[in-house]
């Protein structure tokens, strides 16, 4: 299928194929901490993206396009801040000198945790280039079971998804509870994307699939 006819048959908000679309099981997640995505242009379009339905998930977040047009991200306010007064910016980055997240698990000041998201070396490009990314610290996971994300190549098995680095960080800043729902939401995404190409069977798709709709067969045709 040509990729504008696909494009018109995928949901424009959750870029899934419009019978197995999952904004109805998206429900906004309330977080003390806010979550800022850094979303690399060639990222906001693609289907198997993850940052962007990260943020839907989470009523505190912000999202911020960079490199259209050529361009990178606006700079950072008047005060240099990527925060409100107050509040504490860490860059989620797994930097050599990043400090672990669990420093601020009971920090008394509101945490923005600013994600980068795309590629691996898109990520990494985005501190450099993006105007106060490098001054902000930089905040890494712990060690923890290998990415669930089964839709792209990892060069490395310790690299994740952005929604379940996220994820992760929201479990270390809010609890388990968030993180749960996140995860959860990840892997219906996963597993129906997975079915739709005849990779995992029926039974094994987290949430099910709706009534009626077969593989191979996403526009319910036939």
């Amino acid at each position: 299928m040509p990729r504008t006819e696909s494009a018109a048959h995928r949901c424009p908000a959750c870029r899934m194929h419009l019978t197995l679309c999952i904004c109805a099981l998206i429900r906004p997640i309330a977080t003390r901490t806010q979550v800022v995505l850094i979303l690399h242009q060639l990222e906001q379009d693609k289907p198997t993206n993850t940052g962007r339905l990260a943020a839907r998930c989470l009523d505190n977040s912000r999202v911020i396009e960079s490199g259209a047009g050529g361009h990178h991200a606006p700079e950072p306010d008047a005060s240099g801040a990527w925060t409100a007064p107050g509040t504490q910016a860490l860059l989620l980055f797994p930097h050599p000198e990043a400090r672990p997240l669990e420093d601020w698990r009971d920090s008394p000041r509101r945490i923005t945790l600013v994600v980068p998201d795309g590629t691996w070396r898109q990520a990494k490009k985005a501190r450099r280039r993006i105007a106060g990314l490098a001054e902000l610290p930089c905040v890494g996971l712990p060690a923890a079971g290998p990415s669930s994300y089964r839709l792209r190549h990892a060069a490395r098995p310790d690299r994740l998804a952005t929604i379940e680095a996220i994820a992760r960080a929201l479990g270390i800043l809010e609890g388990p509870e968030v993180q749960q729902q996140l995860d959860y939401i990840f892997r219906v995404m996963v597993d129906r994307t997975l079915w739709t190409n005849g990779r995992i069977a029926t039974e094994a798709v987290t949430g099910g699939i709706p009534a009626g709709i077969r593989s191979h067969d996403p526009l319910g045709i036939g």
